[in-house]
C-alpha cells in the first residue's frame, strides 16, 4: 500500500472486496452514492433485469435497494435518496444470492434455495411447508403479504450463476438452467403480492423461461438512463478519488480501465480503481487476473476465429442475447462477460447495429496475452524472451530481429498444438497468433485494414514507423508466390504514405509441414 493514500487521516478506506452498504458506510469506507439512479429505478418501474461482467458493482446495487425497501434510514445519511423517500414505510424483502458457493447439480441448487428461504422465513417468524422450491418460493411470498400487510420486494443476485459454473457440462447445465426457469417462473402470478423484482446477471440465457414468463421484466442492460448504474464515471472519479490520484496520470487511468459503454457514459471499472490505488499506482490487469476465461479459450480454438475480428466486431440484438447452454455466438460471449464494450452504434435498414471492441488497455492486452498463451501454448519464460527482442526491432526500423523474434515465437510452440486438427495449414491462425502477440506488446495493430485496392493482412504504426504485413502458408513448395509482391502490385503502402517516415513492407511464408516461417522478404519506403 502506498503510504501517502494513509497520510490525511481524515481520507476514507477503500471498499475493496466490500458489498454491504451498511458495512462501507458505518466503516467509513468510499461510497460512490449511486442511489439517484436507482430511486430513478424505483419510480419509473417494478420488474428489472441488469447485466453487467463480474465485479462491477452488482452485488452492491442489491445490497442497496435492499436496505432503502426495509427502510434503514441512518444509513443513507447525506445520500441523495435521504430526503427524497419514505421512511416510515417498510417493505418485507426476499433476497437470492448465487454469487457465492459452488453448484454442480440440481439437489445442490435446490438445498441452497431451501436455506435461503428458510433464512428468511425464520426472520419474520414464518415456516415453509412446499418442498418444491418455486411452490415455497410463491408461499413465502404469500405469507409476507399476509403477515407484514406490504407487498414483498424479491431481490435476485447472479441468477446466472449456477449454469455459467457448469458451462463446460451442458447437460448439467440444461438442467439447472430448466429448474431456474421453473424456479423464477412462479414470480409472473405473484404480481398482485410483488413491490418490485430486481435480477442481475453477467449473461441473458435466451432461453431460460424467465424472459419468457416474466414477460413484464424490463431488461434495462443497454438503457442509456442506467448505463452508468455500475461503475465509476469520469465525474464520480474525480469527486470521490481525486486525493488518492493525485500526481497520477490520469489520461493514463483512462486508458487502462475507462471504455466500458452500454449507450451511455463510459465508466471505469471500480475493481480496477480500487486496486491501482491500493497497489501503489501500478498499472495492472487487476479485474482481468481475477477470471479464468479457459472456457472461452476453447470456444475460440475450437471454432478457429480469426482474433483479428476482434478489432471491429458488428453485431445485432439477436447476436448480443443468443446465449444459451448448446448455442452461444462468441461475440455474445465476449460482449456479456465484459471483455468487448459497445463502441458505436449504426442503422442497417430497420436494424440498429452495435460496434464492439476492447474497453481499455488492460482488457486488450491481457485478453491476447491469453489467447496467444492459449492458441500456441507457449510458456511464459519464452514469450518473455521474445518480448523485447520484437519490440526493439519494431522501434528500430529492424526487421530481421523482428522476424528473428517471431521465428522464436513459433519454434516455441509444442507439437501437440497441431495433432489432431489443420490448424497448422490455416492462415488465419498464424495471423490470429502474431496479432494477439503485437496486442500483447501494447502496440495497436490494425487487422484487414482497408485500402482502396483491397486489404491488408496487418498495419502496425509506431512511433514514426509503419510496418505493412502480408501473409501466405505454403502447401506445396512449388506454391513458391511472395507475398511481398502483392503489397508492391497492389500498392498498399499509398494509404501511409503521409501517417510517416519510414514504411516498411514485409511479406511472410509460413510452411504448413513447419509450422513457423520458412522465408519472407521487406522493402523500405
Amino acid at each position: 500500500m502506498n503510504k501517502r493514500i494513509f497520510k490525511d487521516f481524515a481520507m476514507k478506506k477503500l471498499p475493496i472486496g466490500l458489498n454491504s452498504l451498511e458495512k462501507i458506510i458505518k466503516g467509513n469506507y468510499v461510497y460512490v452514492d449511486k442511489t439517484d439512479k436507482i430511486l430513478e429505478l424505483i419510480e419509473g418501474g417494478s420488474y428489472y433485469f441488469l447485466s453487467r461482467p463480474r465485479r462491477f458493482g452488482k452485488t452492491l446495487t442489491v445490497d442497496t435497494l435492499k436496505n432503502i425497501f426495509e427502510g434503514n434510514k441512518e444509513i443513507f445519511e447525506g445520500l441523495y435518496i435521504h430526503d427524497k423517500w419514505n421512511w416510515d414505510k417498510r417493505y418485507p424483502v426476499i433476497r437470492i444470492d448465487f454469487s457465492t458457493g459452488e453448484i454442480d447439480n440440481t439437489q445442490k441448487l435446490y438445498k441452497v434455495i431451501f436455506s435461503l428461504l428458510e433464512e428468511h422465513a425464520k426472520r419474520y417468524g414464518l415456516a415453509i411447508s412446499k418442498d418444491e422450491p418455486g411452490l415455497a418460493l410463491r408461499e413465502m411470498v404469500l405469507n409476507l403479504y399476509e403477515t407484514q400487510r406490504e407487498r414483498v420486494v424479491i431481490l435476485i443476485d447472479e441468477y446466472d450463476k449456477p449454469i455459467l459454473d457448469n458451462i463446460t457440462k451442458p447437460e448439467v447445465a440444461e438442467k439447472i438452467r430448466d429448474s431456474l426457469a421453473d424456479f423464477y417462473g412462479v414470480l409472473k402470478g405473484l404480481d398482485e403480492y410483488l413491490k418490485f423484482v430486481f435480477l442481475t446477471g453477467v449473461t441473458k440465457f435466451s432461453k431460460v423461461n424467465l424472459f419468457s414468463k416474466l414477460n413484464n421484466l424490463e431488461d434495462i442492460t443497454l438503457d442509456p438512463r442506467y448505463s452508468t448504474l455500475c461503475g465509476y464515471t469520469d465525474e464520480e472519479l474525480e469527486r470521490y478519488f481525486s486525493e488518492y490520484l493525485k500526481n497520477v496520470d490520469r489520461e493514463q487511468v483512462k486508458l487502462w480501465y475507462n471504455g466500458y459503454s452500454w449507450l451511455g457514459e463510459k465508466v471505469y471499472n471500480p475493481f480496477d480503481i480500487l486496486l491501482f490505488i491500493s497497489k501503489g499506482f501500478q498499472f495492472r490487469p487487476y479485474w482481468f487476473e481475477t477470471g479464468t476465461p479457459t472456457f472461452l479459450m476453447k470456444l475460440l480454438k475450437k471454432e478457429k476465429y480469426y482474433i483479428p475480428n476482434l478489432d471491429t466486431v458488428e453485431a445485432s440484438d439477436e447476436l448480443l442475447s443468443s446465449f444459451d447452454v448448446y448455442t452461444m455466438e462468441i461475440e455474445s460471449l465476449l460482449w456479456q462477460t465484459g471483455y468487448l464494450t459497445i463502441t458505436g452504434t449504426k442503422m442497417l435498414g430497420i436494424k440498429q447495429i452495435y460496434k464492439l471492441s476492447y474497453p481499455n488497455l488492460e482488457v486488450k492486452i491481457s485478453l491476447n496475452e491469453r489467447i496467444l498463451r492459449f492458441l500456441s501454448g507457449i510458456n511464459q519464460p519464452s514469450y518473455t524472451r521474445t518480448l523485447n527482442i520484437v519490440y526493439q526491432g519494431l522501434v528500430e526500423g529492424n526487421v530481421d530481429k523482428i522476424i528473428s523474434g517471431l521465428k522464436t515465437l513459433f519454434s516455441s510452440i509444442s507439437y501437440t498444438n497441431f495433432t489432431k486438427n489443420e490448424i497448422a495449414s490455416y492462415e488465419g491462425y498464424y495471423a490470429s497468433v502474431i496479432y494477439t502477440y503485437f496486442h500483447s506488446l501494447g502496440v495497436q495493430p490494425i487487422a484487414e485494414d482497408v485500402t482502396s485496392r483491397g486489404r491488408i493482412d496487418l498495419t502496425i504504426k509506431i512511433e514514426d514507423k509503419v510496418y505493412i504485413f502480408e501473409f501466405k502458408v505454403i502447401e506445396e513448395e512449388k506454391d513458391n508466390k511472395n507475398p511481398l509482391e502483392q503489397i508492391k502490385e497492389k500498392k498498399y503502402f499509398e494509404k501511409h504514405k503521409n501517417e510517416a517516415n519510414e514504411i516498411y513492407l514485409i511479406g511472410i511464408s509460413f510452411s504448413k509441414e513447419e509450422r513457423n516461417i520458412t522465408s519472407y522478404s521487406w522493402e523500405k519506403i
